[in-house]
């Protein structure tokens, strides 16, 4: 369909030796207005164009129906309800995809007992071949799980009016990194985002990081489930403090990362059913035992010798012991510039301003680590204003940040190829391998080969997008089969923005799909 709308050798062809300077300019930025300090919020609220920087920031990307909202609430109402957002319906289109997937209609333990027990059937086949065919089934299962809790994501991403928070889902989950490939993750992930991390994501940091520590993908990830007394593991211990919460250089040492490993035996995974009888634990310390849902601490398992945690002893007992190392570590003053910084990389710049850092990390111990606190800190700086568009897209917010501006709120039906084109630009969603998550920074995205392969999806989105609009790939594609950005009210508001190579680009192309594919490989369009 898309060669014989536009054929790639002649689409080629017509890239001009200006149009080459152009894409070239997505790797070092264009020039942009500054956005004006947000005392002036009355008046900034009557600017479209800033009103669309606004959104290409705090939300998944600026559309027409967005800005509307924006124009009618105000900056100062519509970021309120960002940072405290209430519960908000899907279109009725988007969620009655989400009600129908596996992981929306089973709980966690359900899916996960049920795949263990196929795994052990396969296993248990004495014929080779059936159970190989077994095994595929077994691995189908998994990946279907898996790509439901992506395209679950990306509904929300492109649809949810709560577009902060989808934001912060999607960094608490980077942040709090486990990888769809290890184990049987592949069926907890789904769960992992949709209860550990998204009601937490504008909450208390503890709470936060008490849920992940609580959550079977993560132990399984960080392969705390194999961590007990006399066998010590300290993935766990030393990710949790290196990455989640002190982050390097912060002061702790090694002897912290064994005891903190110390600390937290015993806190691992259960596969037998919910009601199972316990397991056979001495009397001293059976009432210590916990079980909710896949979640167990088993106090067979546990180091119960004395411990000391950054210069201070652990003075609780059992489970009791993790939540204490918890506190320490989540109201630890380096935690709070910690997280204060790596907010300000993924909001304002790869190298943020010292001071607002410091003026949130104020804020994050002030409020006893409320995230929104931190965030509101952050958003009503000067140092954010004038950050706006020149903060480099990674792949998954230049995808979405594309189908939002083209499609507006016209829901897809069929998500996967948005998942394809991030997968080509190298990151999968839950698709990093280590725990310290995809990186945040410009330098990591802004290659050749990505501007490449940016220009090609900026062509898929502007020229073939209706493959998003169909049930499935048998469907036949709709007429016309590609958006008209031109029309668009919030491309027309963003025009005032653009850069001369860039509207010299716009003027020459030959119809309404080169028109779009050129704006959405745009410099501008790379950065929010």
């Amino acid at each position: 369909m898309m060669s014989r709308m536009l054929h790639p050798g002649r689409f080629c062809c017509m890239v001009s030796a200006a149009m080459a300077l152009w894409l070239a300019g997505c790797a070092v930025g264009p020039s942009r207005p500054e956005a004006p300090p947000l005392t002036a919020l009355n008046r900034v609220a009557t600017d479209p164009a800033t009103q669309l920087r606004w959104l290409d920031r705090v939300a998944w990307g600026a559309n027409a129906s967005s800005q509307a909202e924006l124009a009618r609430e105000g900056l100062p109402v519509w970021m309120g309800r960002q940072l405290k957002p209430q519960s908000a319906p899907l279109p009725p289109a988007a969620q009655a995809q989400i009600d129908a997937m596996a992981i929306s209609r089973t709980p966690l333990d359900q899916l996960v007992t049920g795949l263990d027990a196929q795994r052990k059937a396969a296993d248990a086949l004495p014929d080779e071949e059936q159970k190989k065919a077994a095994r595929q089934a077994y691995q189908q299962e998994l990946n279907k799980l898996v790509r439901e809790a992506q395209q679950r994501f990306v509904l929300r991403a492109l649809y949810s009016p709560n577009q902060l928070q989808e934001q912060m889902t999607w960094f608490w989950m980077n942040h709090f990194n486990v990888n769809l490939r290890k184990d049987s993750i592949r069926a907890m992930v789904g769960d992992y985002e949709e209860n550990a991390i998204r009601p937490h994501a504008l909450g208390k940091f503890r709470d936060l990081l008490g849920a992940t520590l609580h959550h079977p993908a993560m132990l399984r990830y960080l392969d705390n489930a194999q961590n007990a007394a006399n066998r010590i593991n300290e993935n766990y211990a030393r990710e949790l403090m290196e990455l989640h919460t002190l982050g390097v250089g912060s002061g702790y040492s090694q002897a912290d990362v064994q005891e903190l490993a110390r600390v937290l035996t015993g806190v691992g995974v259960s596969l037998q059913p919910l009601d199972a009888p316990p397991p056979n634990i001495r009397p001293a310390v059976r009432a210590d035992y916990v079980r909710k849902g896949l979640f167990e601490f088993n106090p067979n398992r546990h180091d119960y010798g004395p411990k000391t945690l950054l210069g201070q002893p652990i003075k609780s007992r059992g489970l009791a012991e993790a939540d204490e190392a918890l506190d320490r570590l989540a109201r630890a003053p380096a935690t709070a510039r910690f997280i204060s910084r790596k907010l300000a990389v993924y909001f304002v710049a790869d190298e943020p301003p010292p001071a607002l850092v410091d003026r949130m990390a104020a804020a994050f111990t002030r409020s006893d680590g409320d995230i929104a606190v931190t965030l509101k800190t952050l958003f009503e700086s000067p140092e954010f204003a004038a950050s706006l568009g020149h903060k480099f897209r990674d792949p998954v917010h230049y995808v979405m940040a594309g189908v939002r501006l083209a499609y507006d709120d016209r829901v897809a039906l069929n998500v996967n190829p948005m998942l394809n084109w991030i997968t080509r630009m190298g990151e999968t969603l839950y698709g990093h391998e280590t725990p310290d998550g995809y990186p945040l920074n410009e330098a990591a995205w802004a290659s050749a080969g990505q501007m490449n392969t940016r220009f090609e999806i900026a062509r898929a989105i502007g020229a073939n997008g209706a493959v998003l609009f169909r049930a499935d790939d048998k469907a036949p594609l709709e007429k016309p089969a590609f958006p008209q950005l031109a029309e668009s009210r919030a491309v027309r508001a963003m025009q005032v923005g653009l850069s001369a190579d860039t509207r010299e680009a716009l003027a020459q192309a030959k119809n309404p799909q080169e028109w779009n594919t050129f704006l959405l490989a745009s410099p501008e369009l790379m950065r929010r």
